[in-house]
């Protein structure tokens, strides 16, 4: 039987710095997806929008959010992902959750923070990726400006699918939509990009373009509307692309030291 993965991919605009009211409005989308669902995603910071004030949040919204990330992926009997920040151990960082059916918890902190906006100032950034193993297909989850570098996504370990959350915006939606789609090329995999929607409090506006491309770089799902993009992502589809190009056994060998 061929191995497929059902994902669902929310592309909405935010409520700026209000994790309650967030939280609500994405619940409200998430009961709208039918059963059957493997992955639902969420965009970047999805409680808040891009913000560089988590002063302006509770301590414990993070582990709020967390709780609601577990309530709600049993409920739907799918992963729930996305990224929030986070405050642990007197920082705080843009941490992606990979929250599974069984309450089960793998999460990133994303690598490259943004320092056009002075994201490095006030996240501490993650030095170790994340590829979790879901459903017979490996996964590899990375945030926003982190799509910028292709070194830190290079497909040393054989996944199957690469996953962006952004909050990317509307003058550079060129570069989102070129980069997607280079590094599924580059890779052999399938890369997803969901971004939001709307204008956040800075008055940054965004236009979404998510979007699912295959192993050779076709773009089989996009959207530049509020909405839910539904996808199925197929093994054979990778096992069979490998097979016919070797391309990846071609690649340079190196070891990142920082």
């Amino acid at each position: 039987m061929e191995q497929e993965l059902k994902i669902a991919l929310i592309q909405s605009d935010l409520i700026w710095e209000n994790p309650e009211k967030n939280r609500i409005a994405f619940s409200k989308k998430i009961d709208t997806i039918p059963s059957g669902i493997d992955l639902i995603v969420l965009p970047e910071m999805f409680t808040t929008g891009f913000t560089m004030h988590p002063e302006n949040l509770e301590a414990n919204e993070g582990e709020k959010t967390l709780e609601w990330m577990r309530r709600k992926a049993s409920e739907k009997q799918a992963v729930i992902t996305g990224s929030i920040p986070f405050q642990e151990k007197g920082s705080v960082t843009n941490r992606l959750f990979f929250v599974a059916p069984d309450g089960e918890i793998s999460f990133y902190d994303k690598r490259h923070t943004f320092t056009l906006a002075g994201e490095d100032l006030v996240y501490k950034a993650g030095k170790e990726r994340l590829i979790v193993h879901y459903k017979g297909f490996k996964i590899c989850p990375l945030v926003c400006y982190d799509l910028r570098f292709p070194v830190w996504a290079r497909n040393t370990e054989e996944y199957d699918v690469l996953l962006y959350v952004a909050n990317w915006p509307k003058p550079r939606i060129n570069a989102w939509d070129a980069l997607l789609k280079a590094r599924a090329i580059e890779n052999m995999a399938y890369c997803i990009g969901v971004n939001r929607m709307g204008t956040d409090g800075l008055g940054h506006q965004y236009t979404g373009h998510s979007a699912v491309y295959d192993a050779l770089g076709y773009q089989v799902r996009f959207s530049d509307e509020e909405t839910v993009i539904y996808a199925t992502l197929y093994k054979d589809h990778i096992v069979g692309t490998r097979n016919k190009l070797k391309f990846l056994e071609d690649r340079d060998r190196f070891n990142l030291i920082s």
